[in-house]
């Protein structure tokens, strides 16, 4: 069976572009701008056609034009308009909607033609931080939504990945360690949101570092064996789910007597459960920080 989301309710699309189901419906009684359909119990929906035209007629809206006016232009220009201010404007929110459609028609091809064509303007880590960083957080409050399926996820999280892996390697091939410091980046048990710190290990290679990156779900006593081969360890995780708010204290308690007493050793964290968990009287081997950006600035 195919359980590949194709059919999007007017809440789906309030997610997926961020204007608001009342305006939606606005435009679709006094413009015609969408032509929902209806499934055969009689409930409306929209398809990816729907969708992607209410993306383009959103940036049309936000670049200057009033929906009178877009209303006006044929259909099958309306693409081309946004082709273009997209070229003379910013690109970021042009190219976050590109990659939405993407994900929702698993296409591959526009995915790498909206990268190459962001590489003209931009660098990797620019692109990451510009465009992927806004993209990811708002796929994860889709998926959330059940608005995308969990496929949608994994197929531009996939895609993601492969990027930082090319950049990585690219990085790995001609590194010279600058440093004493090995930073060694991994996740907690059952935290598999690797991306985040996969974005933070090509940054601390691309400063000169030696870094040991160990991924998904690693128990806390088997990074205990790292420090029998190095001095000077700085340990980084990216907490997206795990632990849990109300386990994050109980966790980091372990971890700072398994890993941090009688050794030179810090911890360094960056994730969404650090917003809802209290990270105050912290040990002071153990350092929060509120982006990647924040913790890449205090590396020299």
């Amino acid at each position: 069976m195919n359980n590949i989301k194709n059919q999007f309710s007017i809440k789906d699309l309030e997610n997926l572009t961020g204007i608001k189901a009342h305006t939606i419906r606005i435009w679709e009684k006094r413009y015609n701008l969408l032509q929902p359909k209806r499934t055969d119990t009689n409930i409306r929906y929209y398809d990816l056609a729907n969708f992607q035209k209410l993306l383009n007629v959103s940036y049309l809206n936000n670049n200057g034009y009033k929906i009178s006016k877009i209303a006006t232009i044929q259909e099958e220009e309306i693409p081309n308009l946004v082709k273009e201010i997209a070229n003379e404007n910013n690109l970021d929110s042009h190219a976050i909607n590109a990659f939405k459609l993407s994900m929702l028609n698993f296409d591959q091809s526009l995915f790498y033609k909206t990268y190459e064509s962001l590489l003209k303007d931009k660098d990797f880590e620019s692109i990451f931080y510009t465009i992927f960083i806004p993209l990811l957080t708002e796929i994860g409050l889709l998926w959330q939504t059940d608005t995308i399926t969990p496929a949608h996820e994994h197929f531009i999280s996939g895609l993601v990945r492969q990027k930082i892996l090319i950049n990585t390697e690219l990085l790995q091939a001609k590194l010279q360690n600058k440093s004493t410091t090995t930073f060694v980046l991994y996740l907690p048990e059952n935290e598999i949101h690797e991306l985040g710190l996969m974005f933070v290990n090509y940054l601390l290679l691309k400063k000169g570092y030696h870094c040991i990156y160990l991924g998904q779900s690693v128990p806390i006593l088997s990074l205990k064996d790292i420090q029998s081969y190095y001095d000077d360890i700085v340990f980084i995780s990216y907490l997206t789910v795990k632990p849990s708010s109300e386990d994050l204290r109980k966790y980091l308690e372990e971890f700072e007597i398994t890993l941090l007493k009688n050794h030179n050793s810090k911890l360094w964290l960056l994730g969404k459960v650090l917003e809802s968990s209290n990270m105050e009287n912290l040990p002071k081997q153990i350092r929060p920080y509120k982006s990647i950006k924040s913790l890449i600035s205090t590396i020299d």
